[in-house]
């Protein structure tokens, strides 16, 4: 399974393409697409240009993206929520599904904690992938995300097809718990 991991952002958007075969993990890709200093319609036809242009090269069959963070400038907020839309729209229209992560989630998946620093996701993804160098922050990010869901992402898909039935019952998943 090929996995394309996005780390969306207004200014860079990173991403990263791991192969997984079993419980190997294999580096296929990775990078940034920029954004000129342009306003932000200009801003997001380039992300979302640039990451169905990544879908068309490495031939993705999922992907993954990080969600937006509310953080201390609402502004800032709906900004990064526009550019994750942006990318997320060429996933959907170049066929892809599309599972989300939290960042504390991709910190727990490639560190083991969730108050990991960039440095510490960067040097685990190097090593994790056996890369001869330390990614770039964005890309090493958005590689993250892809290494996140190549170990949550069977866990999900099992319980998706689990929900059905469940439903039936008069039961439902809520917050990773089983509720009636």
């Amino acid at each position: 399974m090929r996995i394309l991991g996005i780390d969306p952002g207004l200014r860079i958007t990173g991403f990263g393409v791991i192969h997984k075969q079993g419980n190997k993990l294999s580096y296929i890709a990775s990078g940034t697409i920029k954004t000129a200093d342009a306003d932000l319609p200009s801003r997001l036809k380039t992300i979302l240009a640039g990451v169905s242009e990544v879908v068309r090269t490495y031939q993705p069959d999922c992907a993954a993206i990080e969600k937006v963070f509310v953080n201390v400038n609402p502004q800032s907020t709906l900004l990064l929520g526009q550019a994750r839309g942006a990318a997320i729209c060429a996933l959907v229209h170049n066929d892809l599904l599309v599972s989300e992560y939290t960042a504390l989630q991709v910190k727990q998946a490639v560190v083991g904690h969730g108050k990991a620093a960039k440095q510490q996701v960067q040097d685990m993804v190097q090593r994790l992938l056996l890369l001869p160098g330390v990614p770039g922050s964005d890309a090493a990010d958005a590689l993250g995300v892809a290494i996140c869901h190549a170990h949550s992402g069977e866990a999900l898909a099992l319980l998706d097809s689990l929900a059905p039935g469940l439903t039936r019952r008069g039961l439902r998943m809520r917050g990773g718990r089983l509720v009636g």
